[in-house]
């Protein structure tokens, strides 16, 4: 018997359907552990994640593999399914793992960064910040939101600069961690929203500039303030 006797006609387009569902169940996922909504140290079940992403438990037992396999989740068992408890000494090394991905991009951002994506990136900024400036708090706090959510996307992009698709995904998974250990103490506020931005600018207008060498300090300066902040400290 062949295998195209042996298999349905229509089971490479099953197959093939089966892919963005195990894609989404795995971005669902990674996005429940980057808000927070299931948190280090805690035992979620398939089941459970199957009511939290909306998807179905097919897709949720495809995508468990490669979250394993990222460490971003441990199965127990007879309990299910672990969120890994992230330690001191991981966010420090994550932290230094995160610096050298960046740092190692800064070339390949200067060179091949549009002027239009740079320019776009320190407008949004300004006019963030001349909006931070009013002092009005639903404002301020709205200000806070939006720069959180942009904040990782900027240094993502940053990384995908280098085309380097192996740099790209340890990068993406290393900040999905330091997110999931820091939550509760570097989440950007009506507070140091404005030093955030502040520092956003100072690697934005070098990058303008194609100064490498300041881009690289300014960027240099965030992640430290980042890793001071997320290990208990003030900047």
């Amino acid at each position: 018997m062949s295998d195209s006797d042996a298999m349905p006609e229509d089971a490479g387009d099953a197959r093939r359907s089966e892919i963005p569902l195990r894609q989404a169940a795995y971005e669902s996922i990674e996005n429940l552990l980057k808000t927070g909504e299931i948190r280090p140290g805690q035992i979620v079940s398939q089941r459970e994640l199957v009511k939290l992403t909306g998807l179905t438990l097919g897709a949720v037992r495809e995508a468990v593999p490669r979250l394993e396999a990222e460490g971003l989740l441990q199965t127990v068992p007879q309990r299910g399914l672990m969120v890994p408890s992230l330690d001191i000494a991981f966010v420090r090394d994550a932290y230094e793992l995160r610096r050298v991905l960046e740092l190692s991009a800064v070339p390949a951002a200067v060179e091949r960064m549009s002027d239009e994506a740079i320019g776009e990136l320190i407008r949004w900024h300004r006019d963030l910040r001349a909006r931070a400036e009013k002092g009005e708090a639903r404002e301020a706090a709205l200000v806070a939101d939006e720069l959180q959510r942009r904040d990782w996307t900027m240094h993502e992009g940053f990384v995908a600069m280098t085309g380097n698709r192996l740099m790209v995904n340890i990068f993406r998974v290393t900040a999905i961690k330091i997110r999931m250990a820091v939550q509760s103490r570097i989440q950007v506020t009506s507070y140091n929203a404005l030093r955030v931005i502040d520092e956003h600018l100072a690697i934005l207008e070098p990058l303008a500039r194609r100064d490498a060498e300041a881009m690289a300090a300014g960027l240099a300066r965030h992640i430290d303030n980042s890793l001071t902040i997320a290990l208990g400290g003030t900047v």
